[in-house]
């Protein structure tokens, strides 16, 4: 009996900064964008989470300033939890329907993060060597405007490809205007 010849391809390693839990479409378009390669593909998926602490007081500042008390330090421990219980569903989600997307040899692999989201994504290109970054989020029509937006920050910090591309639309009604559109950065 012969031995299976070892795989000597080289990954082909995408980052993925993504808003909100990938849906069916966000995971083939996502996947169709290296459909030519034979190198296998693997998607480092990162997701950012809330810190209950810090958004808390935050909004407690804009409400009431110090006036408010903050919430006992267990509530916000459970909160805390619930927010990750529920990233990390959403991750598992999302990196189970990238798999199910992608080639036979597609990989997927994700982590949540409670940093700056372009400050983890550049870790994240810089720890895989990704060769390419792509950005899926919502429209933020705003924040875009002034280029304090994800991708524009990214395309300021990051040394390799970027794309952005809107989460839950069509490649058709983002490049045919119907759509919010997507951008190469």
């Amino acid at each position: 009996m012969t031995e299976p010849t070892p795989d000597t391809r080289t990954p082909y390693d995408v980052a993925v900064l993504f808003e909100q839990e990938l849906s069916a479409l966000d995971a083939q378009q996502l996947t169709s964008l290296h459909e030519g390669l034979d190198d296998p593909v693997v998607y480092h998926l990162l997701l950012p989470v809330e810190d209950a602490a810090a958004t808390m007081a935050t909004s407690l500042g804009v409400l009431g300033g110090a006036d408010l008390a903050m919430p006992d330090a267990r509530s916000i421990g459970d909160i805390d939890q619930a927010v990750t219980e529920a990233g990390q569903d959403a991750l598992s989600r999302s990196i189970d329907l990238v798999v199910a997307a992608g080639k036979t040899d597609t990989t997927a692999r994700g982590a949540l993060t409670r940093d700056d989201p372009v400050n983890a994504l550049a870790d994240l290109v810089t720890q895989v060597g990704a060769e390419e970054a792509i950005i899926l989020t919502t429209s933020h029509v705003f924040s875009s405007f002034f280029h304090v937006d994800w991708a524009s920050r990214a395309e300021r910090k990051l040394d390799v490809p970027t794309l952005h591309l809107i989460e839950h639309e069509s490649f058709d009604a983002q490049s045919s205007g119907a759509g919010e559109g997507a951008s190469l950065i």
